[in-house]
């Protein structure tokens, strides 16, 4: 499996981090709306985990946990 698939909380929190800068900085320097693009793919990828996730079995808190991880996990790579 690809080692993003193991990533765990902290990894996350940082991706998360670097998101939520990335998209002050975007919409700082262009516009608001190219923040809310960012913002938008972000969601449409939470989501889409989320539905995959669920779909596979995983219910309850685990089920956000897990799309969160997936969503955001690549922080350990900063």
């Amino acid at each position: 499996m690809p080692a993003v698939f193991h990533e765990d909380r902290p990894s996350a929190d940082v991706g998360l981090a670097v998101t939520v800068v990335a998209v002050t900085v975007v919409s700082l320097l262009w516009s608001v709306g190219y923040g809310l693009i960012v913002v938008g793919a972000f969601a449409t990828w939470f989501l889409l985990a989320l539905v995959i996730i669920r779909s596979g079995g995983a219910r309850g808190r685990n089920t956000f946990a897990r799309a969160y991880i997936a969503t955001f996990g690549w922080g350990n790579w900063f």
